[in-house]
């Protein structure tokens, strides 16, 4: 979708309904399966994020990535995505190392265990002291979302790619079979799908697009480095949420 400088025009438009415009929030992307043993307490921090007050207000976007390399196994994870294998090997090059099971990057740029807390919680504290970064806003407009990004600093470089997820923000599975067999998994903010918006090339930009697959949205801007410099996001509509469903829960067939 072609960007455009238009972006007091967006704002005026009819229908639109605008996410929280709260400082930046600090983005933490864990990649994980229901096939990993290893994943469980990752997811349940990931929940424990989202539902703090931090993650309540914005200060924190966790976002969970689940990889399709697990899916040979004995349980095929419902919610794998290639675009979240892509994702991580790409952050794999950057970051340097192999790609595993749970792995969280920060903002990023760090990368860690994933069910470590300590040690996220730290990384996260460090992530907060970068700054507001570039301001981003995504807003209803209908049946599409529009997404609005600021300019970077003069002279400044800045570039890179504006990136629109949509996430469930809670699922409750019982794993039938693989590591996870017998085990009933709490996940949170599962993201369902991630759409590539365009270029972001340093100026003041609008982006439009059709609502994407999850009951919620967020709106990442990623450096060409890899650096998260800007996100925003838009709570689960109502009708989509997950009390319209008892405890969001999901209950997944043998295959």
């Amino acid at each position: 979708m072609r960007p455009t400088l238009l972006i007091a025009a967006a704002l005026l438009c009819g229908g639109l309904y605008r996410a929280d415009a709260a400082e930046r929030p600090v983005v933490v992307e864990l990649f994980t399966s229901q096939s990993c043993s290893s994943c469980p307490p990752a997811e349940a921090l990931i929940g424990r994020l989202a539902r703090e007050p931090a993650g309540a207000r914005g200060d924190v976007l966790p976002l969970a990535f689940h990889v399709s390399y697990w899916n040979h196994l004995d349980w095929r994870d419902r919610y794998a995505l290639p675009a979240a294998t892509a994702r991580q090997e790409a952050y794999a090059d950057r970051l340097g190392g192999s790609t595993y099971t749970p792995q969280a990057v920060v903002d990023g740029q760090v990368g860690l265990v994933g069910s470590d807390e300590a040690a996220l919680r730290a990384a996260i504290a460090r992530a907060r002291q970068a700054g507001p970064g570039i301001p981003v806003t995504l807003a209803r407009d209908g049946e599409q979302v529009v997404a609005q990004v600021g300019a970077g600093a003069e002279g400044g470089g800045s570039a890179g790619r504006v990136l629109l997820i949509g996430y469930d923000p809670s699922h409750t599975t019982r794993v039938l079979r693989g590591e996870n067999a017998g085990r009933t998994i709490e996940q949170a903010n599962i993201v369902r799908s991630v759409r590539d918006l365009g270029r972001w090339s340093g100026s003041a930009a609008t982006f439009a697009s059709a609502r994407p697959e999850g009951e919620a949205a967020a709106l990442l801007l990623q450096s060409d480095d890899g650096r998260i410099l800007g996100a925003a996001r838009l709570a689960a509509s109502p009708a989509a949420s997950p009390a319209a469903s008892p405890a969001g829960a999901v209950l997944e067939a043998v295959r």
